[in-house]
């Protein structure tokens, strides 16, 4: 297996051959069980592949934490093994060492057997709203799309990246939303369950009949999610038979795999369902990729936001037009014109990562620099304040040649998460070794001052800063 010619270098193919991954086990468990593999007992190891590399589910969160495709990269230049990333949509680090020389760079431009791909289109909904002056779930494009694709009995995915029915519940007589009681985030219903649930901690409530602060009966269920995209279409489409695929459904023993295999076989129309459809399926019949939005990542406050936003349109979209009949895509949005948006909608990867790389570079951000995350938390505010403020004079004391930039504290951006209040520094360096060893003598100093580190998360190369 070994070829000592290509011994330690890095090949990064564009995209990986249609159908090449099947199965239909979730994506963050393939991803937890291949980032494992790569500490496999391998004697004499040639080539270490990372399909996908640019999944932020590499990344292993709980301790120890690492990411499971840099392992991959270190462990192949320590035993001189090749390393081929393969993706269609590669992170921005990976493809600016490409396009740098650092790695090799080998493109699959075609799809296997030549199929074109899916030609896409981007729906401005603001111009839906001007046409009906009221928000519209469904555009008259995309609904004259299903119905198409109904009357050949083709099949049809249906994205929305928002599981639960509605995303909050508003009372309209005083104004306030229900809030998680250990997180600073709305809760989301459930229809089916009856029950308001916090998506991050999993705290669950009765759904109200009204309002907790004013006792006011003027409940109001806001904005949408899986729940309620596949009850409109169930109604639109009555002949149609849909089935939902998102974290609810997927955690009933059996319902992902026997959806799925349902679908292969033909025997439902459509499925209904989060990121969780974009990748790793190979159906012949679809025709139709509709995305019902993604205004709501491209503004979450991270600097991977439209980065990951254009590899989930990308990746979707490939899942249309896999078979003998051309695939088509529908993009609905009320930021037509977005970067991300328009280079997802041409399917070029090129385009997008000469417009990110600049801001990335303008404004300082990986893979410009080597960046970490830290993460003061804690349930009294007060202590975690003071901990915070005692970290950052570390870090300047620690930063004497000025080699790293410091921000904060400041409040994350989710500010209270599992009853724990959080602040957060980044720290943005030359280079990982400067980087390391600022961050290691300032927690050195803040251990000897009598600061519990278990208060405090270091991640270095963070995917996000969420």
């Amino acid at each position: 297996m070994r070829n000592p010619q290509a011994a330690g270098r890095l090949r990064t193919p564009r995209s990986w051959p249609a159908g090449s991954r099947p199965g239909i086990e979730p994506r963050s468990a393939r991803a937890f069980r291949l980032s494992s593999a790569v500490f496999a007992p391998v004697k004499d190891l040639g080539l270490v592949i990372v399909d996908e590399e640019h999944e932020s589910t590499y990344r292993q969160e709980d301790s120890p934490q690492y990411n499971g495709r840099d392992t991959a990269i270190v462990r192949a230049q320590k035993e001189s093994a090749v390393v081929i990333l393969g993706s269609a949509t590669p992170s921005l680090e990976s493809f600016h060492n490409a396009s740098t020389g650092k790695y090799r760079y080998l493109q699959l431009p075609h799809r296997l057997g030549n199929r074109p791909m899916a030609v896409a289109e981007i729906i401005d909904m603001r111009e839906v709203f001007a046409r009906h002056q009221k928000p519209r779930i469904f555009s008259e494009e995309l609904l004259g799309a299903i119905e198409d694709v109904r009357q050949k009995q083709e099949q049809s995915i249906i994205l929305l990246n928002r599981r639960g029915y509605s995303s909050f519940v508003l009372c309209r007589s005083c104004g306030e939303s229900v809030q998680c009681p250990n997180c600073d985030v709305t809760l989301t219903y459930h229809r089916s369950e009856r029950v308001i649930i916090c998506h991050y901690c999993n705290h669950r409530q009765p759904a109200p009949l009204r309002c907790p602060s004013c006792a006011g009966k003027y409940i109001y269920y806001v904005g949408e999610g899986t729940q309620q995209i596949e009850e409109q279409l169930k109604k639109l489409f009555p002949s149609l038979r849909i089935a939902r695929i998102d974290r609810d459904t997927a955690s009933r023993r059996g319902a992902f795999e026997s959806s799925l295999l349902d679908f292969g076989k033909g025997k439902i129309d459509m499925l209904v369902g989060t990121q969780i459809l974009a990748k790793g399926h190979d159906f012949p019949n679809v025709t139709l990729v509709g995305v019902v939005s993604v205004d709501a990542g491209m503004a979450l406050p991270d600097f991977r936001a439209a980065e990951r936003t254009f590899q989930l349109l990308t990746q979707v979209a490939g899942r249309a037009g896999r078979g003998d009949r051309a695939g088509k895509v529908l993009i609905q949005t009320y930021h037509p014109y977005h970067y991300a948006l328009r280079h997802a909608g041409a399917q070029d990867y090129a385009g997008f990562y000469q417009e990110e790389i600049r801001h990335r570079q303008n404004h300082t951000y990986p893979p410009f620099v080597a960046l970490a995350s830290l993460l003061v938390h804690g349930a009294d505010l007060a202590r975690v304040r003071a901990d915070a403020v005692e970290l950052r004079k570390e870090l300047d004391r620690a930063n004497t040649e000025r080699a790293a930039r410091i921000l904060g504290p400041a409040p994350a951006p989710l500010a209270r998460l599992k009853g724990e209040y959080r602040l957060q520094l980044l720290v943005k360096g030359r280079n990982r070794r400067e980087l390391r060893k600022i961050i290691d003598d300032a927690l050195k100093a803040v251990s000897e001052r009598k600061i519990s580190l278990r208060s405090i998360n270091v991640e270095i190369d963070p995917v996000s800063i969420m």
